[in-house]
């Protein structure tokens, strides 16, 4: 004769194990989906609805000041109002242009995934002080800048421009700072994204921005908004 209340145990056991295995099997959605960040096969970041109907693209250079500009009117709106709501789905490209914008490009990278997104927007908010003191770099520091294999380069140039300190103000020592600028893997992705926006995708200039695989056209937020909303709609 069975025992009731051992099997009442292993029906109630079951059933948790059942449950159990659908909460592992069903996908969590975030609560804003800017929180969900992931890389794309050539090493651009990609933050938001994986399910999006509008996918959106910007090339963009940090020594680059209508990128800045971007970056101060249009980061915000857009995560707000576009990724979080899961409406927009974003990749950052890199289209590096000078030994600062790869410097810059490599400390972006520190903490991985998640961090890149608040790096992205401190260096950027960080913009007329980079350009300063690249202007007031004498001669011989500029000369350096050219000197040595890239990742030596890059912490003459970190050091010389402010970025170092920028870096290191956020919480990242000095170690993740230099394993950043010495990352082989991160300097070819980086050159790689940069070759293929000139090459395959034909950006003449930054930021420039693909919505669903078009060129937008426009490089203010304001226009942006405007494709974005009329993307959309036709969606």
């Amino acid at each position: 004769m069975s025992d009731p209340l051992l099997d009442r145990r292993t029906a109630v056991l079951a059933l948790s194990g059942a449950a159990l295995t659908l909460l592992a099997a069903t996908p969590v959605k975030p609560s804003v989906w800017s929180s969900a960040v992931s890389s794309s096969s050539i090493g651009a970041f990609v933050i938001g609805n994986p399910d999006a109907k509008v996918r959106l693209v910007e090339y963009f250079s940090y020594t680059c000041h209508i990128c800045a500009d971007f970056a101060k009117a249009g980061s915000v709106p857009l995560k707000t109002q576009y990724v979080d709501r899961g409406l927009v789905l974003f990749e950052y490209r890199n289209l590096v242009r000078d030994p600062v914008d790869m410097t810059a490009a490599l400390l972006a990278r520190c903490g991985g995934a998640s961090a890149f997104a608040r790096n992205h927007q401190a260096i950027f908010a960080n913009f007329p002080a980079l350009i300063a003191k690249i202007q007031k770099a004498t001669d011989a520091q500029k000369r350096s800048w050219f000197e040595g294999t890239t990742g030596e380069r890059a912490r003459k140039i970190a050091a010389d421009t402010g970025l170092t300190a920028l870096m290191r103000a956020r919480g990242y020592t000095a170690a993740q700072i230099d394993a950043a600028l010495d990352s082989e893997v991160a300097q070819a992705e980086l050159t790689g994204m940069t070759n293929i926006g000139l090459g395959a995708d034909r950006v003449e200039g930054t930021p420039t921005f693909f919505i669903n695989g078009r060129n937008a056209g426009v490089t203010a937020w304001p226009a942006l908004k405007s494709k974005l909303d009329l993307a959309l709609k036709a969606s």
